[in-house]
């Protein structure tokens, strides 16, 4: 694909989850096919082969890696075991929001307003980051705001378990865990006595904005999906519910963003969402109504946010990225909003908005030609303590 600026001769390895590489040189990169999850020896080999094989297709001899700044993943540490090619370590969700631009074909002359929104990425305090909402362009980016963080209890666990997530939202938000519940029926006494001390102790726990977790939770306490088979199966059973019952569903539910974080962030924060939920459960609202208010209310909170950043900063064009955008619900639905508010949306079209698109993204962050760094250097620095944390954390 044809590139909006000239980069030098560059191999970016992407993420470890639904992996694919990208190389690039001159006005032009190559996107390799999906080589998959980069969790056992098999994998690794293919990427090994496939990025040989690229490489000679297309002639490119890469002066510059680039990798995601997650310090336990397998296609960053491929990355810094390459001798004598420089890296670049990238933050992921500006990744995301850089391959939405670089997709569109945005010079990066302009920063925008991104909405990077995913399950799992490293964030620069060592927690795990995933509803988050950036001021950036190639060159950089600005955190201008969060969803409020809460645990992600046993890491992996809490991700294959959405119930189990289910109940920290509803820890996080002062809700008892009422038996009538179905994501609270849906764990063991046992289950439900453990997570109680982590969520208190932090034991096993790790810090996370993540909207893909929040997907997954209400999915849960509307009883939709519990246990999950597949990867994000209880966000898309939740947007096909939801997609059932949109066509004339009144708003129901609202984020609270009145809280400032300092240094211009501020915080989202889904307990109003959780509670009013909660409410609409034990009263029996059908579960496809709720649903459908919740993907309203986040399409709304996109929206709002926006608006808010657009009145200090005067930015008026809005980039969506991240896995939670392959939610076809979700994206429509910002898509009648936006413009709509006088915004211009730049959304994904010929790379995925999900980590299989990340690539493109690094690469036009680390690998341009004019005015960046010098090529040995770092585009951030790694907080060494913070990435002990979040080693565990983002597994």
């Amino acid at each position: 694909m044809a590139l909006p600026t000239p980069v030098r001769p560059v191999l970016a390895v992407g993420g470890d989850l639904k992996n694919t590489f990208c190389l690039a040189d001159g006005g032009y990169a190559w996107l390799s096919g999906h080589i998959g999850d980069m969790d056992d020896l098999a994998t690794l080999q293919a990427f090994e082969t496939a990025v040989g094989q690229l490489r000679s297709i297309t002639g490119v001899r890469p002066e510059l890696l680039v990798a995601d700044r997650h310090p336990g993943y397998r296609s960053s540490a491929w990355a810094r075991g390459q001798p004598d090619i420089p890296l670049r370590l990238v933050q992921h969700h500006h990744a995301h929001i850089a391959s939405a631009l670089a997709d569109n074909g945005h010079p990066g002359d302009r920063p925008v307003i991104g909405f990077a929104f995913d399950g799992t990425g490293y964030g620069d305090d060592g927690a795990v980051w995933g509803g988050e909402v950036l001021i950036a362009d190639y060159a950089g980016y600005q955190r201008v705001g969060h969803l409020r963080y809460t645990w992600l209890p046993g890491g992996d666990a809490g991700v294959r378990n959405p119930c189990r997530m289910a109940l920290s939202h509803l820890r996080a938000a002062g809700v008892t865990w009422d038996p009538e519940l179905p994501s609270v029926a849906a764990c063991s006494p046992t289950e439900r006595a453990v997570l109680a001390r982590q969520l208190v102790s932090g034991l096993s726990c790790a810090r996370t904005s993540s909207m893909g977790r929040l997907f997954d939770a209400v999915s849960s306490l509307v009883g939709v999906c519990h246990r999950v088979a597949y990867e994000a199966e209880a966000a898309m059973l939740f947007e096909a519910l939801a997609s059932n019952a949109v066509d004339g569903c009144r708003p129901r539910y609202r984020f609270d963003t009145g809280t400032a974080l300092g240094a211009g962030t501020t915080q989202l924060d889904p307990r109003p969402v959780i509670i009013a939920i909660v409410r609409d459960v034990l009263a029996g609202v059908p579960a496809a109504v709720i649903a459908a208010g919740f993907h309203l209310a986040v399409a709304d909170l996109v929206v709002e946010v926006a608006r808010s950043v657009r009145a200090r900063t005067g930015l008026d064009t809005v980039a969506l990225s991240g896995g939670v955008f392959l939610n076809a619900l979700l994206t429509e639905l910002c898509l009648d909003r936006l413009p709509a508010a006088g915004f211009r949306v730049l959304r994904h079209r010929l790379v995925p908005p999900s980590d299989a698109g990340l690539a493109l993204g690094q690469i036009m962050i680390a690998a341009r030609v004019a005015g960046d760094r010098p090529a040995d250097q770092p585009v951030e620095t790694v907080d060494e303590a913070a990435g002990e944390q979040g080693r565990t954390a983002c597994a």
